[in-house]
Formats: C-alpha cells, sequence, structure tokens
C-alpha cells in the first residue's frame, strides 16, 4: 500500500490538534502501521511542536505555515517536516538528562526511539526539513 500525503499548518500550538489529527489519519489507512500507531503520532506531535517552540522561539506571532508530508511505501514511513524558521543546527539538539525529572525537554529523546532515522535535509525555499523515517 502506498501512502503519500501532505499539509501545511499555521506555526502555533493551536495547530498541534490538527497536526495529530492529520497523522492519525494517515496512519489509520495503513494496517500495517497500527501496532505503533500512538508512538508514530507522538513523535509527529514532539518534531511539529519542536517547530513552534524553538524555529520560531523569538516571533510572537508568525502567519508562517510549516509543511508535513507523510508517505508510506515499500513498507518504509518517512515524515517530512519543512518551515522557515530560524534555522536549526542538528549538532545543538539535545534531551535533557532522563533522572532531571521535570516537564518537557524529552521530544528528541522520544523522536528518537521512535524513529529509526532523525535527519536534517537541504531543501530549497525552506530554512529546516526535518525528515523522520520508520521501515517496517
Amino acid at each position: 500500500m502506498n501512502i503519500k500525503e501532505e499539509q501545511d499548518f499555521l506555526v502555533n500550538s493551536k495547530s498541534l490538534k490538527d497536526v495529530r489529527d492529520f497523522a492519525r489519519n494517515i496512519i489509520d489507512k495503513s494496517p500495517i502501521l497500527q501496532n505503533q500507531k500512538d508512538e508514530l503520532v507522538l513523535a509527529i506531535a514532539e518534531a511539529a511542536q519542536n517547530i513552534v517552540k524553538h524555529a520560531y522561539k523569538d516571533m510572537a506571532t508568525t502567519n508562517d505555515r510549516m509543511q508535513i508530508k507523510i508517505s508510506f511505501e515499500d513498507n518504509e514511513l518517512e515524515i517530512g517536516f519543512f518551515d522557515k524558521g530560524k534555522p536549526v543546527n542538528p549538532e545543538n539538539i539535545k534531551h535533557r538528562k532522563l533522572d532531571d525529572v521535570k516537564p518537557g525537554g524529552l521530544g528528541t529523546f522520544f523522536i528518537k526511539q521512535i524513529m529509526d532515522e532523525v535527519v536534517f535535509k537541504e531543501s530549497p525555499g525552506w530554512n529546516n526539513h526535518l525528515v523522520l523515517t520508520k521501515k517496517y
């Protein structure tokens, strides 16, 4: 089964529910992905939240949109995130220590635990292009 869908979302925390709904609806189309649906939706939501929280950190409001592309073919799920926020230096991305018990700061940890590959790529017209990959 091949799935390819994309959608744009306003870059704000109110859009995160729509991101989760979009992800859930696409994952529901593939029986292979059902066993990890909640984890995959979490990874997608965390990545989108990181865009809102970090790439647009110093912007009180913006009309910018982030684009999310989800494809599943040849037993590989790929989720692409595109935004025009502050360019990300992947070397600066670190989650907090696990024994430091407090809310927040573990999104990248969860993403890396759930997905097989997490990479930033170049993409003309976008400042950031994050790709999450999971093989089945």
